[in-house]
């Protein structure tokens, strides 16, 4: 027992310098970054300092509305893990050539998100900039009721139940989806599938999903 003393001690400096390695360090060269302009400027005071252009828009942006919403309906559908937000340096992998986004992402494009889903591992693509791909709502729709519709071969559970299958009352409803013809994917005849608020939300959010910005720290390069 008389070594109790020295064996707290241990303790306490293993914790201490755990705390400031993995936390305190991090959050000092983290916790301050900001909103910032896509490009810096020489102040007016002081040309060797660099500060944000007056009157350019800041990034990134908060997602409001219907696509916060959605946010709340991925994180429920598991989404996160298996495909990530995230893309890797262009010496770190193929991600920029994939097409998933214009450039690496920084820690600076997460400081808006209460909860960042970086994901884990990538069963599906990468959709940090998939809001900026060539892909519409109703593809989106088609591609969440079931997958095969728009990507044969796909490891995607169909998500059917985030849509109603109804009969046909009068006029079609303007937001029914618009299966290929003759697919076998799509309802009876005298019967449309439309979305609920979720799978509304839900593609609203992956609608929002843009690298479409440059930061001081990562530009996009033409």
């Amino acid at each position: 027992m008389k070594n109790l003393p020295l064996l707290f001690c241990g303790i306490f400096f293993a914790l201490a310098f755990s705390f400031t390695g993995l936390i305190l360090t991090s959050n000092i060269q983290l916790g301050s970054l900001t909103q910032t302009t896509e490009m810096l400027v020489p102040s007016d005071a002081d040309p060797s300092i660099m500060v944000m252009a007056e009157g350019e828009p800041l990034f990134p942006t908060k997602p409001v509305g219907l696509a916060q919403q959605g946010k709340e309906v991925y994180i429920s559908m598991g989404c996160m893990y298996c495909h990530s937000q995230q893309v890797r340096r262009a010496d770190f992998g193929a991600d920029i050539d994939r097409g998933w986004g214009p450039r690496q992402t920084v820690a600076r494009d997460y400081i808006l998100q209460e909860r960042v889903l970086l994901g884990t591992m990538r069963t599906g693509p990468d959709l940090v900039h998939v809001g900026g791909r060539p892909l519409n709502a109703d593809w989106h729709h088609l591609h969440l009721y079931n997958p095969q519709i728009t990507s044969k071969g796909s490891t995607m559970p169909p998500y059917a139940f985030l849509y109603e299958t109804r009969e046909i009352d009068g006029a079609p409803a303007t937001d029914a989806l618009q299966f290929p013809p003759n697919s076998e994917y799509g309802p009876e005849p005298g019967y449309e599938v439309v979305p609920t608020r979720r799978a509304k939300a839900l593609v609203e959010y992956l609608l929002s999903l843009k690298i479409n910005y440059s930061l001081p720290e990562a530009p996009i390069l033409e």
